[in-house]
């Protein structure tokens, strides 16, 4: 522009009459515009160019990337290693920040899609590593991991808290929650409901102070998870050595050869082992002739995390339960307890209390009765003096010999492994229509070990996939003890493309010789089934959004409760319970041999398990949470009138259920609160004379398994019961007074 100016002034210059000079004015300078400088980006441009930037990282770190290959994608075992996993947290927190920077800094409106559905589309790259390092530190801890471990759970948990405490989100999450009645569809508007709750009761209303003081708790509490957890994994990596074949005494051969295999592990020749593991103690205990052999194992067993030792796992309880206390406080309940039954169905901490105490009585008289009678054997064989814990399981097994001609040696020859396995398939199939073939050993779908095996998992009416089912069955070094069920990826549909579960079973069985089939007993049996109910709630999730999927820690025990009753009934046991000589099935006369003692034992069960729901409850509802644990738990015991002869199922420094995690923190509870509902639905099966009716099992899946937690879990049993659960039925089942 400045330079065509310039030629115009020269041309008028040059073209005036040639008679005489046109007065000439002296060009006025021209002064050059300034250009505005640009406005800065806001920060929601900034949060969504970071998201842009860290999604392309992202998308090439094995660890975090969207999983590929078949059925819709696939863990990448083959790529996962310990060492990969601090980068990839490093980034992946990143950019869940920078995902959720990018709703709070939203310049629209709020609503429900760009509000509560972005956020359960959010973090998905973090949300994949922690799923494949949550199994890595459950089945595959090594040092290398136990490091990782340490180290980035606080930091996960503080970026978890910065996602609650962020102001403008909560604000926006509010304004979709006050206007939640105009919300037209049933799932967005619980969806809204339970994420507003959710972070209201995790601190989002807090002052600026009680957040940080809540951060702080929550980050030093993961630290502390973390270490409890390492310490009893590291006690539980133990066995007891059997060097004497005197002290073989009482063990089948299928037993013996188990330890013997357990030793040879151990690169401890001509020795036999124990390994410090339910799996391997309970048949021990139930077995051996050897009373100091049973002693040393049950105390070796019942002591882990209780030696004194680098070990010890009291003063990190204490820790726990003072800061639990202390954050409770801060959020506005009056104890832990209350915090964490907020959301579950009971609600109460007394009604879980009112629950527990109703049976506890009836568990209690049961366990006077079964000692009395298992003291008379043991005078028999010279026992003196006090009838011991390690005395139990073997008495009474002697006792139902006595009672009921029935014996373990004599069920487990029918329970092959890999045949209940398939039992509990055909369950699925039965009830629900869905098939399971194998495909373990397909390149395209790596495991993060050989001994794991993958299915596929179908619709029968139509064919259609719909997910994959991981077993991990066998105990070893660096796993966990017990059973659980894992969800590696959940259903859901609402970004318009469906998403199918994976889901798998981890079990802690032991090998048996080489060669030899794998028997597990009638109760590895219902643990197996059980935790099939669980891979198979995860497998016909219906759930259209995530944040819908995680039901009340006291009914998602109910699903993989019920689904145990199978294990005895007359379709599975006469395709799949087959002796693993003679290939013929359980006949009905030992059938009902097992229902006739069926209530045989229920004391030292019940007691067993209520022992640690009610001292679990009553460490949980100290206001103040000030405690000693060794001496609580005592304490606690002698209040409630506790039978000494019966130790608590888990005592309180190797109860992972409570200390590995808030998880089941003031909920162990719900495995009674969810057996209600158990009961009463095996009554509904009898009520229809068919194990596999087909309007029972319709109603169960379209209630009680397929929705998660999209509707009010209380209504969901109604509907499918017709009405409340009846605790009668628990009493019942167990052989109590019903009154």
């Amino acid at each position: 522009m400045l330079k065509r100016i310039a030629i115009c002034l020269a041309l008028v210059a040059c073209s005036g009459p040639k008679s005489g000079k046109l007065p000439v004015e002296e060009p006025k300078s021209i002064e050059t515009p300034k250009t505005a400088e640009p406005a800065p980006p806001s920060a929601y441009e900034v949060a969504k160019n970071q998201v842009v930037a860290l999604t392309e990282t992202a998308n090439k770190d094995p660890l975090l990337a969207p999983w590929t290959g078949p059925f819709g994608g696939v863990p990448p075992w083959d790529k996962v290693a310990a060492d990969k996993f601090p980068a990839a947290f490093e980034l992946g927190l990143k950019l869940m920040l920078a995902e959720v920077d990018v709703i709070a800094e939203n310049p629209e409106a709020p609503t429900f899609d760009n509000t509560i559905g972005a956020l359960d589309d959010a973090g998905r790259h973090e949300d994949r590593a922690e799923t494949l390092f949550a199994v890595m530190s459950s089945n595959l801890s090594t040092d290398a991991v136990r490091a990782v471990e340490k180290e980035w759970s606080p930091k996960q948990s503080a970026a978890n808290d910065k996602i609650t405490f962020n102001p403008k989100l909560f604000a926006r999450i509010a304004a979709v929650y006050d206007a939640r009645d105009k919300l037209t569809d049933a799932q967005q508007k619980r969806l809204a409901e339970r994420r507003y709750e959710g972070m209201v009761r995790a601190g989002a209303k807090l002052s600026p102070d009680d957040k940080a003081k809540v951060g702080k708790i929550n980050e030093e509490l993961t630290a502390l998870n973390v270490e409890f957890g390492q310490k009893v994994l590291a006690d539980e990596n133990t066995w007891t050595v059997i060097d004497d074949k005197k002290q073989l005494a009482g063990l089948s051969e299928s037993l013996t050869k188990t330890y013997k295999a357990a030793a040879d592990g151990r690169k401890l020749e001509g020795k036999w082992a124990v390994v410090n593991t339910r799996s391997s103690v309970d048949p021990f205990l139930a077995s051996s002739a050897d009373r100091a052999l049973r002693e040393k194992v049950w105390k070796a067993f019942k002591n882990r995390g209780d030696n004194g030792g680098a070990n010890d796992t009291n003063a990190a309880i204490a820790k726990i339960v003072k800061l639990r206390a202390e954050r409770a406080k801060l959020l506005g309940f009056a104890t832990h307890a209350h915090w964490r039954m907020f959301d579950t169905m009971a609600r109460d901490p007394e009604k879980a209390k009112a629950l527990m105490m109703r049976v506890w009585p009836a568990a209690v008289a049961r366990v006077k009765e079964e000692v009395a009678d298992m003291q008379k054997l043991a005078a028999r064989d010279g026992v003196r003096g006090a009838f011991e814990p390690w005395d139990y399981l073997y008495y009474a097994e002697k006792v139902r010999k006595q009672k009921y001609a029935l014996s373990e040696d004599e069920i487990k020859p029918y329970f092959e492994l890999d045949n209940m396995i398939n039992g509990a398939f055909f369950m699925g199939e039965q009830l629900y229509g869905v098939t399971f073939t194998e495909i373990t050993g397909r390149a395209d779908v790596p495991v993060f070990l050989p001994d794991v095996r993958v299915w596929e998992v179908k619709d029968k009416a139509t064919g259609a996939h719909r997910g994959l089912f991981y077993g991990d069955y066998f105990a070893r070094a660096g796993k966990r003890s017990g059973a659980w069920a894992m969800g590696y990826r959940g259903h859901e549909t609402f970004t318009g493309k469906a998403v199918t579960a994976i889901t798998s079973n981890n079990n802690n069985f032991v090998r048996g010789g080489a060669g030899d089939p794998i028997l597990i007993s009638l109760d590895d049996a219902h643990t197996l089934f059980h935790e099939f109910g669980h891979a198979l709630h995860g497998l016909l999730s219906e759930v259209r959004y995530p944040g819908l999927a995680t039901t009340p820690r006291d009914f998602v025990e109910y699903p993989s409760q019920v689904h145990e009753m199978w294990v005895l009934t007359r379709p599975i046991l006469d395709k799949f319970a087959l002796h693993y000589k003679t290939k013929k099935p359980m006949p009905q006369a030992l059938v009902d041999k097992i229902e006739r003692s069926s209530k045989f034992n229920t004391g030292y069960g019940t007691v067993e398990y209520l022992s640690s729901a009610i001292v679990d409850m009553e460490l949980h509802t100290l206001p103040g949470g000030d405690v000693d644990p060794d001496a609580f738990e005592r304490d606690t015991l002698t209040k409630i009138g506790a039978p000494a002869q019966v130790a608590m199922r888990h005592r309180l420094p190797q109860f992972n259920h409570l200390f590995t995690s808030d998880s089941y923190s003031a909920g162990y509870y719900s495995y009674l609160w969810s057996e209600v509902m158990d009961a009463d639905t095996r009554e509904a099966y009898a009520e229809a004379k068919n194990v596999f009716d087909p309007t029972v099992a319709a109603k169960m899946r379209q209630f009680i398994l397929a929705p998660g937690n999209s509707t009010d879990r209380s209504e969901a049993y109604r509907q499918f019961r017709g009405r409340d659960p009846d605790v009668a039925a628990l009493l019942k089942k167990r052989g109590f007074p019903t009154k």
